[in-house]
């Protein structure tokens, strides 16, 4: 049955003052254009102060800030990172201290020694998926399944046991890898695996015994990382899954263990927003007083941004 509605009378509106209104952006926070020849931490201050780039003027803040004081800083990495070239100016931040311990899932560490190995990675899945060759690489499954049971028989994590087996194995791109790079300057590299993920796991020399003592060795390292977190920064790269809850699983054993770690940042890159990213990494670990961040973009072009932005801040002596 239809009804006829009366009609909105638009003469009686209740209006307010703009003036006194509450506004979320003035001409203060706007960008401001770039000048030709202008210096990097020109272009970073003429961002506008709104959204993305403010969170990203934060998380720069946040590390200049952790590394000043001499606070853990924590860099989570999916292997996307590595895959788009971005390992060079991840051993950049290692050098300039910007590290103080780096995690990895399994797949990090094939792409970070096939670089460092042969000076390329990355085989197109699709087209070896076909005909059965599709991680098949023997070099690569037989220097990693090594490395981890020469590990595993040392008392040692996978990342620091990868990171042994590039640093003194005579890899012709040594110095452009993350593991290798962590071991020379002795910082943790803990690197957190899933049996059936990573290519070498479908070779006969992968040893599924060290797989797991070498991984459960690093959840343990990671752990006490996460333990000195108090004042410093994580970041989460590209990670949708494993990292997201390891960290949550660290930080968990380091407060069940007495451990202060309330106050401090975090922040999530990717390409798109993922659940667990943002409650196991921006939400849930900062509901004590500290500041979770989320940042969307291309890694390629996000975390030379980000790192550009540290530089700048180190050399600057900002805090």
């Amino acid at each position: 049955m239809s009804r006829k509605l009366p009609r909105i009378d638009r003469a009686k509106v209740r209006t307010t003052s703009a003036r006194r209104r509450t506004s979320k952006v003035a001409v203060g926070d706007e960008a401001q254009p770039h000048r030709a020849g202008a210096r990097f931490s020109d272009f970073l201050d003429g961002l506008p102060d709104v959204l993305g780039a403010a969170d990203l003027k934060r998380a720069i803040a946040a590390g200049a800030r952790a590394r000043t004081r001499d606070r853990t800083l924590i860099w989570g990495f999916g292997a996307h990172v590595v895959k788009v070239g971005l390992a060079p100016v991840v051993v950049d931040l290692i050098e300039r201290g910007f590290v103080s311990g780096v995690m990895l899932n399994g797949a990090g560490c094939v792409h970070d020694l096939e670089l460092a190995m042969m000076g390329r990675t990355s085989e197109d899945v699709a087209e070896s998926l076909d005909d059965g060759s599709f991680g098949m690489a023997g070099e690569t499954a037989e220097r990693l399944n090594n490395a981890v049971a020469a590990g595993a028989r040392d008392g040692l994590g996978m990342g620091a046991a990868v990171g042994r087996e590039i640093l003194e194995g005579h890899y012709p791109h040594a110095g452009r890898s993350i593991l290798a790079s962590a071991a020379r300057v002795g910082i943790p590299v803990t690197v957190h695996v899933a049996i059936g993920t990573d290519i070498h796991h479908m070779h006969p020399g992968a040893d599924g015994a060290a797989l797991g003592a070498t991984s459960h060795r690093d959840f343990e390292t990671a752990s006490a990382l996460v333990a000195t977190l108090e004042g410093g920064v994580y970041f989460n790269v590209g990670s949708a899954v494993i990292l997201p809850e390891v960290f949550l699983k660290a930080l968990a054993l380091a407060r069940n263990l007495g451990k202060r770690a309330r106050r401090f940042t975090t922040v999530d890159l990717d390409f798109i927003r993922h659940y667990r990213p943002r409650v196991n990494v921006v939400e849930r670990p900062t509901r004590l007083g500290g500041t979770g961040l989320s940042l969307t973009g291309h890694h390629e072009i996000l975390i030379p941004l980000l790192a550009a932005g540290l530089v700048e801040a180190q050399e600057k002596g900002t805090p």
